[in-house]
């Protein structure tokens, strides 16, 4: 009986045990192919699971399927060209044995080689690149993504944009069309194409992660709207193309922001909104032509340093505030009083100083903007007809470099050179009474080697670095530092010329 009773418990056990093992299995096999399936189509569970009804999960696929970057870096990549340049830059080597006989230190002139990148924006070899990338550059070439090279002249630089704008001969080239920029999302896909570290042809990829950056790089560079994006940006990418996923340009990469030189997390683009403003009126008017409202508004960095209560209430205003006015004031003109809170430009809302600086950057001398302010609590709209930095509505030529400085060049032959002992250069031919030449005493027959330091060997030389100088901004340096001398045996002298005092 006993043993009746313990072979039926036994019996009870064993069966349980089986069940429980059976349970367990069918439930580990049904569990395993539920997640074989939920990590094979996560868009299609994500849905699936209970969520508090204010939180809202991001869906992983697009409408047809997970994002493929590879056809917008297929057509984005032949449009994007590596630039080499070459500078001649001035080394100072001491010599013992000059320096014990009094001589003391040599200067010569040493070539340096730099690298970067440019996107084709034009079937007929138009480039847009940096303008730090090709600045003070004897020679600027290109190299396709099919390895053909060119030499590129350089139609117009801005140094306040950072942007600059090149030319190869050629009528059927690949390039990226313009996208918009200002539709760009914080947190939409991008892609970074460029030549970093000499690498041709890298194409990263990141997000948007802030738009309207500012205060990213020096003083220097006047008009600073960046869009900040996490894909990979390394020395040699300036220049290149930020895309979206469609193959579109929408920004220059420009910079890093790193304590190491390379990247750490976070690069920088200029919109294309700006960038090709910039380019067409480098390709139209040779000089970049900026409308000003002619308002003056709070240095927040100083009021941080100075008044920070102040700085802390003025960073609460959704807007740009009028503190003042410049001297011949459009917006003043128009009916804007200090105090104005700008709320939009021509309908397109401003929140800070920055996205006034992105659109105003769109317009030029004489066109006329619909500029929304708040004045204490009062939505008004007024009519401002845009000026130039002088202070009128004319469109700026880029300025006849020849005719300011009132002189003629010819070329020296490598012969005559040889003789001389110079690498580079070009002879003053004649000289008119009324130029900027005659008024500094230099008369025919000089011979300039270098111009800011730049080797000159042409009239095109010499035309192209004093325009350049003399379009610059109203608060910028416009000097220009010749280095020549008078043959046979003449010393070196070094002149400067104020071009702004023409």
């Amino acid at each position: 009986m006993n043993a009746n009773r313990t072979k039926s418990v036994l019996g009870i056990i064993l069966i349980a045990v089986v069940s429980s093992v059976i349970t367990m299995f069918g439930y580990d096999q049904i569990n395993k192919k539920k997640n074989r399936t939920l990590s094979g189509n996560v868009g299609e569970y994500a849905g699936s699971f209970e969520q508090d009804k204010n939180v809202i999960l991001t869906n992983l696929t697009a409408s047809q399927g997970y994002f493929d970057f590879t056809e917008a870096a297929e057509k984005a990549v032949h449009g994007v060209v590596h630039v080499k340049t070459k500078a001649v830059r001035e080394q100072v080597i001491i010599d013992p044995f000059d320096f014990f006989f009094g001589f003391g230190q040599r200067v010569i002139p040493r070539e340096v080689v730099g690298y970067g990148s440019g996107v084709i924006i034009s079937k007929d070899g138009y480039i847009i690149t940096n303008n730090h990338v090709i600045q003070d550059a004897r020679e600027v070439s290109v190299t396709l993504n099919d390895d053909r090279e060119f030499t590129a002249k350089v139609v117009g630089t801005d140094s306040q944009s950072d942007i600059a704008l090149l030319k190869i001969d050629g009528d059927n080239f690949s390039y990226i069309p313009f996208g918009n920029s200002d539709a760009l999302r914080v947190g939409e896909w991008v892609l970074a194409i460029g030549n970093p570290f000499n690498l041709t042809s890298t194409v990263t990829a990141g997000i948007v992660s802030a738009k309207n950056r500012t205060n990213i790089v020096g003083e220097n560079m006047g008009l600073q709207s960046f869009i900040q994006v996490d894909a990979a940006v390394n020395p040699g990418n300036s220049g290149g193309a930020l895309i979206n996923v469609k193959g579109e340009l929408v920004g220059i990469n420009t910079a890093i922001y790193s304590e190491t030189g390379n990247f750490t997390g976070y690069a920088f683009a200029i919109p294309i909104s700006i960038a090709g403003k910039v380019a067409a009126d480098l390709k139209e008017y040779g000089v970049v032509q900026r409308a000003v409202l002619g308002i003056q508004v709070p240095n927040i960095e100083y009021l941080k340093r100075y008044d920070p209560k102040r700085a802390s209430e003025l960073a609460k205003i959704q807007g740009v505030m009028v503190e003042d006015f410049s001297d011949r004031s459009p917006a003043k003109a128009a009916g804007i009083e200090k105090g104005d809170i700008i709320k939009a430009i021509n309908n397109v809302p401003v929140k800070n100083f920055a996205e006034l600086q992105n659109q105003l950057s769109r317009y030029r001398p004489g066109d006329k903007v619909k500029v929304t302010v708040d004045r204490n609590g009062t939505e008004k709209t007024f009519v401002v007809e845009l000026i130039n930095m002088q202070g009128s509505t004319e469109i700026i030529k880029r300025p006849d470099a020849l005719k300011m400085l009132g002189a003629e060049f010819k070329k020296i032959p490598d012969e005559q050179k040889r003789r001389l002992g110079i690498r580079s250069g070009v002879e003053v031919s004649n000289v008119t009474k009324d130029g900027l030449f005659s008024k500094e005493g230099i008369r025919k027959g000089f011979i300039i080697m270098r111009i800011n330091n730049l080797p000159v060997d042409s009239e095109d030389d010499v035309a192209e670095i004093v325009a350049s100088v003399a379009a610059r901004g109203a608060d910028e340096d416009k000097v220009i530092l010749i280095a020549g001398f008078y043959p046979p045996n003449g010393r070196t002298q070094y002149i400067a010329i104020d071009l702004s005092k023409k």
